[in-house]
């Protein structure tokens, strides 16, 4: 489980998180939704240690979340996809996950090539020269070397043709299905996204403003007014 106690952070004087409660279990999968600036991608930095100075505390399954120790924090058991495309241009796909998996059992690279076929067949070809939809699904995979129990997502989708925000987002169903991964993403893509998870939450300026079921967030007639 990954616990988030009145967590605030801030930069400079700017209030990008306050005390936002609320905890993620074990095989969740759970949507954050708001607009620009509503403090997303802080929540996430936040679960994985890369904000410094907050107030509250982070926890994965009962270990505290150490601010400024990414390195450390990802060995609880957490893998974290940023925004874009995360890989090693110039190495090719297997070497890509092989730097990811390094310290890992590099055989978990077949379970990996099982959710993600493509990658296996492309597995000799220079990561650069692979689509942004094929950089994204290496990307995915190179965090699931790490084995995670909790998997954060930067909004995958940014950028990608609608049929492959498809095929990211059922590549997500997968791994939560299959590897029972909780998985947290952030996205901007509000209809593509609810019905893949099981709850949504929604930021807005900093506070946790709606923490529900997906369903009910969908069947809101009013639900741009949330945002």
């Amino acid at each position: 489980m990954l616990e988030f106690r009145a967590v605030s952070a801030r930069y400079g004087k700017l209030a990008a998180l306050i005390e936002v409660s609320l905890s993620v279990p074990d095989g969740a999968r759970v949507a954050i939704f708001g607009h620009n600036g509503a403090g997303k991608t802080t929540l996430l930095k936040c679960g994985v240690g890369a904000m410094p100075g907050i107030d509250g505390e982070v926890s994965c399954n009962g270990t505290r979340i150490v601010p400024g120790a990414v390195y450390r924090n990802t060995r609880l058991g957490i893998g974290f996809v940023p925004q874009g495309h995360n890989v090693f241009k110039n190495l090719g796909v297997e070497r890509n996950l092989g730097i990811a998996g390094l310290l890992h059992d590099k055989r978990f690279v077949e379970r990996v090539y099982e959710l993600f076929p493509m990658l296996a067949e492309r597995r000799a070809q220079l990561a650069g020269s692979l689509s942004g939809g094929q950089q994204q699904m290496l990307a995915l995979g190179m965090a699931l070397m790490t084995q995670p129990r909790i998997l954060l997502l930067d909004e995958p989708a940014t950028g990608l043709a609608p049929v492959i925000v498809e095929n990211v987002l059922a590549s997500l169903l997968r791994i939560n299905e299959t590897m029972k991964t909780a998985i947290v993403i952030v996205e901007q893509n509000v209809k593509a996204t609810l019905p893949v998870v099981e709850r949504a939450l929604i930021l807005k300026a900093g506070r946790l403003v709606w923490d529900g079921s997906s369903a009910e967030l969908a069947r809101k007639e009013d639900l741009w007014t949330w945002f």
